[in-house]
């Protein structure tokens, strides 16, 4: 039932993330697709993915305010709003996080646990292929020869999380990562050895994710 207006509409996390440092390629990859102020390595942010998407403006207003925090994000969806803030006091970013939470009266654990929905590793691609994922990459190129890891899940703020502890854990290259709508999706590419290492690192971030049952898209 629609609310009546001024009065507060109710809000569903889908997911909320605090990442305590970015790396290098992960700020870059995700600076280079900003409309917002461009984070860089080393700094902290705090994503949230929400239903309605349009309440966005109204978290993120209280951030700002409160926070010693910039924006990097602010999208608004068909049926979700995702919105970024960092900086590189990670104690400050960690307030902001908690202060949109409270103002859309949620908790971190009341978002929705990751859905793997793609999970796949493809051994040395052929040339052509990678010149055609190189076409509408959003990080690094991939080149022929390469393993190239691909993941979708939902909700799409999840995928943020991998691709950072993905960086984390072995030289690999971020090729592609898409973080809003209705799924997120990552591709990594680079040696079999780095590759299946960041696997390992993505599967255990996505496994200590907890939250409420994900019965898939909705």
């Amino acid at each position: 039932m629609p609310t009546q207006m001024g009065s507060q509409t109710s809000i569903e996390l889908r997911g909320a993330l605090a990442i305590d440092q970015m790396q290098p390629q992960f700020a870059a990859t995700i600076a280079a697709n900003s409309d917002g102020y461009f984070p860089v390595s080393g700094e902290s942010a705090y994503w949230l993915e929400v239903r309605p998407g349009i309440v966005i403006n109204r978290l993120l207003d209280v951030a700002l305010k409160n926070c010693d925090v910039r924006p990097g994000a602010l999208i608004t969806e068909r049926s979700y709003g995702t919105l970024e803030v960092h900086g590189p006091d990670q104690g400050q970013v960690r307030e902001a996080g908690r202060q949109m939470l409270f103002a859309a009266g949620c908790k971190e654990e009341d978002g929705l646990s990751p859905n793997v929905l793609t999970d796949e590793i493809i051994r040395q691609i052929d040339d052509h292929q990678a010149m055609l994922i190189n076409r509408t990459r959003s990080g690094m190129l991939v080149l022929g020869g390469d393993t190239l890891y691909t993941l979708e899940a939902n909700p799409a703020v999840w995928v943020l999380l991998a691709a950072n502890e993905a960086e984390k854990a072995a030289p690999i290259r971020i090729v592609g990562l898409e973080n809003n709508g209705a799924v997120g999706r990552l591709r990594l590419a680079g040696s079999d050895a780095a590759v299946e290492e960041a696997v390992h690192a993505v599967h255990r971030a996505l496994d200590s994710v907890s939250g409420r049952k994900n019965r898939g898209l909705d």
